[in-house]
């Protein structure tokens, strides 16, 4: 099972927001001293999210993704304001290793297809669901759409990997939803990384029982309810 410790960023700083609210925001501290933290403890892949970029499309945070990439030494991926092939370019040339577009696969499928076919393998989709509908737009819309039947047609495109998360669950370190993670593997057949809700070793281990790939780790991490290094060994991800 791959670990992902994922590092928020916000004006330099790394945070964390609660059910992605910008003004419910717990500030964390230098991104890079994180990324080492992580990489030290034996992480093997980054998760970072450009905030910034995710509320106005601004690509003031480059210059930190290049030294971030430097710092970690290994894979990061990156989700954020990616709405065009163009937005994924500039990143991926700044050393990102795998990019995870959001709304636009809603809105624009078509910028999935032409980076899937650009990038193979390096392109995610990251659907955010509410009662097992996809949610877009900072979870502020929910689509008419199931989240399953949106990984489907992701699927169709070229995606062979999808981050979930529920909606209800972000930030909320409250556990998962596994019933809904569990619909997503059964009907999709394809690799799913569970994000959202978890607060402890055993939300990521029922997360690995439920057929996940991986798991996004957040506020637990930096709260300390969850050792990066224990979850690791348990999950047999340590390298």
């Amino acid at each position: 099972m791959n670990l992902y410790p994922a590092i928020d960023l916000m004006d330099g700083k790394a945070v964390r927001l609660r059910q992605g609210k910008r003004d419910d925001v717990t500030v964390y501290g230098d991104p890079l001293d994180m990324a080492k933290q992580w990489r030290d403890l034996g992480a093997k892949w980054l998760h970072v999210v450009d905030l910034d970029a995710a509320f106005d499309g601004s690509t003031k945070a480059l210059a930190l993704l290049e030294k971030l990439v430097s710092v970690f030494g290994g894979p990061i991926e990156l989700g954020g304001g990616l709405r065009t092939v163009e937005d994924i370019r500039i990143r991926m040339e700044s050393g990102i290793r795998m990019c995870i577009i959001g709304s636009a696969a809603c809105d624009h499928p078509e910028v999935v297809g032409e980076a899937c076919a650009a990038w193979p393998k390096r392109i995610v989709v990251g659907i955010d669901a509410k009662n097992g509908m996809a949610a877009v737009h900072g979870w502020v819309k929910t689509t008419g759409l199931r989240a399953v039947d949106l990984a489907l047609n992701m699927k169709k495109l070229g995606v062979e990997r999808i981050i979930y998360t529920d909606v209800a669950k972000d930030g909320m370190m409250q556990g998962p939803n596994l019933q809904e993670v569990r619909t997503m593997v059964r009907e999709t057949g394809m690799q799913i990384t569970g994000s959202g809700g978890v607060s402890c070793l055993e939300d990521v281990l029922h997360l690995q029982q439920a057929g996940c790939e991986g798991a996004i780790l957040g506020r637990a991490l930096y709260e300390g309810a969850l050792d990066l290094a224990e979850a690791l060994e348990k999950t047999g991800g340590k390298p």
